[in-house]
């Protein structure tokens, strides 16, 4: 898979993608990222890629023809048309479902937006919009970045265990259980518990008992799901063990689900 950047500061990308994961997969070739400078594009001498807006407002708009001419030379050197998407706090909410489908394309480009947006008529050579989250930011290089980390993930050798892509938090709409490594015991130093506290792991843990565990794993991650974002229950794929869960823990009524997040985020 190749994911191509159009941004006016490419500066942003040099160090995201030449650690961890992402990394040693662009060094490994199993994924192609390319950065592109969209002053490149620019026909004047001082590579202007963006005006004031017509009608008045503060800000400057990013001007159509230069990032036309980003995508004409993308699309000409796979001679085809790649699939477009543009950052953008107007899009749709990045999810795993968006994600997924995404690792399926042969080739993205990613227009990054910044000041007040695109000329208007940039969308009409877009796919789609992505927007992060409900928030602005300065521009749409670091939503790019997640978007690409996320894609890659789905890609085949990206992530050394693939186990670990299908189990993440999201993938079947549920969170992910708790988490423990050794030690089996810390100490707990807070002023709301006893002096000499210490915190363990979950007994079914530690026992062996890989059906329990297995159970346990499932019913604490419907758990931190209803507890802590109970509207991805209404999409999420639970199999027949997981809806027995989730209606034995609905039927706790809402004290003992305080209790549980109390618990959760302590």
């Amino acid at each position: 898979m190749q994911i191509d950047i159009v941004t006016i500061f490419p500066a942003m990308f040099d160090g995201p993608l030449a650690a961890g994961i992402l990394g040693r997969a662009i060094e490994r070739g199993t994924l192609v990222v390319k950065v592109h400078d969209l002053r490149a594009f620019a026909t004047d001498r001082h590579r202007v890629v963006d005006d004031v807006p017509y009608g008045g407002g503060p800000g400057m708009v990013l001007k159509p023809e230069p990032l036309f001419r980003a995508l004409d030379s993308l699309a000409a050197e796979v001679g085809g048309r790649p699939h477009v998407v543009l950052t953008s706090p107007e899009g749709d909410r990045l999810t795993g479902r968006t994600v997924e489908r995404l690792s399926r394309e042969s080739r993205i480009v990613v227009l990054c937006g910044r000041y007040e947006g695109v000329d208007e008529r940039v969308r009409e050579r877009v796919d789609e919009e992505i927007s992060i989250g409900d928030y602005v930011l300065s521009g749409g290089e670091l939503p790019a970045l997640v978007i690409v980390d996320a894609v890659a993930r789905f890609i085949p050798g990206v992530v050394g265990d693939e186990r670990s892509v299908k189990e993440d938090s999201f993938s079947r709409g549920l969170l992910d259980f708790p988490q423990y490594t050794r030690p089996a015991e810390v100490s707990v130093e807070r002023p709301d518990v006893p002096e000499g506290a210490t915190s363990k792991v979950p007994d079914v843990l530690l026992s062996g008992n890989h059906a329990e565990i297995r159970r346990w794993r499932k019913r604490e991650a419907v758990l931190r799901t209803l507890v802590r974002r109970p509207d991805l229950l209404a999409t999420a794929s639970l199999d027949d063990e997981e809806r027995e869960m989730l209606d034995e823990l609905e039927s706790c009524g809402r004290a003992a689900l305080r209790k549980a997040k109390a618990g959760l985020t302590s």
